[in-house]
């Protein structure tokens, strides 16, 4: 008879496959909500959001207004949501959840800026003043379009990722480290090909051009630039 196979203990460090899974749909989720949301959001604000008629000496004009003319605020936090969403995996640590809070506070403060100018007419009253240069110029038939709720969708897509990263973030990886070890890596490979690489053959140009790139004169012998370099 076979014995029968003891399952081996998990590592204490380790994650279950459950957790693991769930780290990893944390990281996409965040991804994609925090790339998508600032999309609307950038897409939102370059649309008309009001428009109504100025009274003018000769009639009326129609105007509008874009959701930059109206509030500027919510392009401006979906950039900086963006810029937070690829900063977090450059940090860690408290300076992750930092980031990951300014990504959070981004999407609530997009919802607010968007939910608000929604409804306001100042853009349009200062449009409609510029046009018949009267200081109060009052603007009829006011009609909103749906973009600053668009705007508002975006915002909570950012702040969904902001709570994510909050929740996830410091099981996420870090760009930094890999690249970090990678150059550390490769630094040290240099140097020994520099202490202990064989003098370049005269004959094959392309171990010339790889002694020049290192810094090395390959028309000295490898002990004495060793010397010239602890002198």
């Amino acid at each position: 008879m076979t014995a029968a196979a003891v399952p081996q203990p998990r590592a204490e460090n380790e994650p279950s496959a459950p957790a693991a899974r769930g780290r990893r749909s944390s990281l996409a989720i965040a991804l994609l909500a925090g790339a998508l949301g600032a999309a609307l959001v950038l897409l939102a604000t370059s649309r008309k959001w009001a428009e109504g008629t100025a009274s003018v000496a000769q009639g009326s004009l129609p105007q509008s207004a874009n959701g930059d003319d109206i509030t500027g605020l919510p392009g401006a936090l979906a950039i900086v949501g963006l810029a937070a969403l690829v900063a977090i995996f450059a940090v860690r640590r408290l300076g992750r959840g930092a980031v990951s809070a300014l990504l959070a506070l981004s999407g609530a403060g997009i919802v607010v800026s968007s939910a608000l100018g929604a409804t306001d007419k100042a853009a349009l009253e200062e449009k409609a003043s510029k046009v018949s240069g009267l200081t109060h110029s009052p603007i009829h038939d006011v009609a909103y379009t749906p973009w600053p709720w668009v705007a508002a969708a975006g915002g909570v897509l950012l702040l969904l990722a902001g709570v994510l990263a909050l929740g996830y973030g410091r099981h996420w990886p870090a760009m930094s480290g890999r690249y970090e070890r990678a150059g550390t890596a490769g630094t040290v490979g240099r140097a020994r090909t520099r202490r202990g690489g064989p003098a370049p053959d005269p004959d094959r140009p392309e171990e010339l051009w790889k002694a020049l790139d290192r810094g090395e004169d390959p028309t000295r012998a490898p002990a004495r630039q060793d010397a010239e370099r602890g002198a």
